[in-house]
């Protein structure tokens, strides 16, 4: 169980909102120090007893917290909040089980630290490397089994181009040219698809590296990208996500 938290942000009506929100979902939970620069946390974690969470702002008045990862040690799990998604890859090198993007939702905080209280509960005194292995998938998705006809037909996840959704229907482009119908929900394939080969580009679109074929500067911060063997399929990412799209296309 999550018995306390250090809230790690420079801007006092961010914080008193995150605040808000753990005690909505964890009323039991003590925030035990709220905290608005590197340097000041540096300090806090040199003479204090880690705590059970960090809930950490990126960009503080200071600079980058992940500075504070290389000025003194932090062995507990951290959860990132921040407005800008550009650190996400850099977030899951450090201590970070969860990364979630400003303004956080009541609903997302819950999920966070629903998931770590559940890796935490059945190990105990777990280290953060079983936590953050026990919170990600441990195998991805490789293959789909179908029904055809009066039997089953397997499908390849290296074969997929890219996933999208259509009334309600999740369907995949495939190498070959033919689409398939999978049961799937997008946000259930969001998290089975290994994040390295796989994007979700906005609600509708999931598309697969390899299928890229040539990425556009769009309207408004947005990217467009065309995706082989599909003329005139136009796939946006959200100027929001386009940040993040390019680091994860440069990693």
């Amino acid at each position: 169980m999550i018995r306390n938290i250090v809230v790690i942000e420079d801007e006092k009506p961010n914080a008193d909102r995150l605040i808000r929100l753990i005690h909505a979902t964890r009323p039991q939970v003590v925030i035990v120090a709220v905290i608005d620069s590197i340097a000041d946390a540096v300090t806090w974690f040199a003479t204090h007893a880690q705590p059970d969470v960090v809930m950490m702002d990126i960009r503080l008045s200071d600079g980058l917290s992940f500075e504070i990862f290389d000025r003194t040690p932090i062995t507990c799990p951290v959860i990132f909040t921040t407005a800008y998604d550009e650190y996400a890859v850099r977030a899951f090198k450090v201590n970070s089980v969860d990364y979630l993007l400003k303004p956080v939702e009541q609903e997302e905080l819950k999920a966070a630290l629903d998931k770590l209280e559940s890796a935490m509960q059945p190990l105990g005194g777990a280290s953060l490397e079983e936590l953050r292995q026990l919170l990600q998938p441990k195998e991805y998705r490789s293959r789909f089994l179908l029904p055809f006809r009066d039997s089953y037909k397997s499908l390849l996840v290296n074969d997929i181009l890219c996933i999208y959704t259509e009334h309600k229907t999740t369907k995949v482009k495939l190498d070959n040219g033919l689409e398939e119908c999978v049961p799937q929900t997008m946000e259930e394939l969001e998290q089975q698809l290994n994040p390295k080969h796989f994007f979700r580009a906005n609600r509708q679109f999931i598309i697969h590296i390899d299928a890229i074929e040539q990425v556009h500067n769009y309207f408004n911060g947005k990217l467009k990208v065309d995706i082989r063997k599909n003329p005139g399929l136009e796939v946006l990412v959200s100027r929001e996500r386009a940040a993040l799209f390019k680091s994860w296309l440069n990693f």
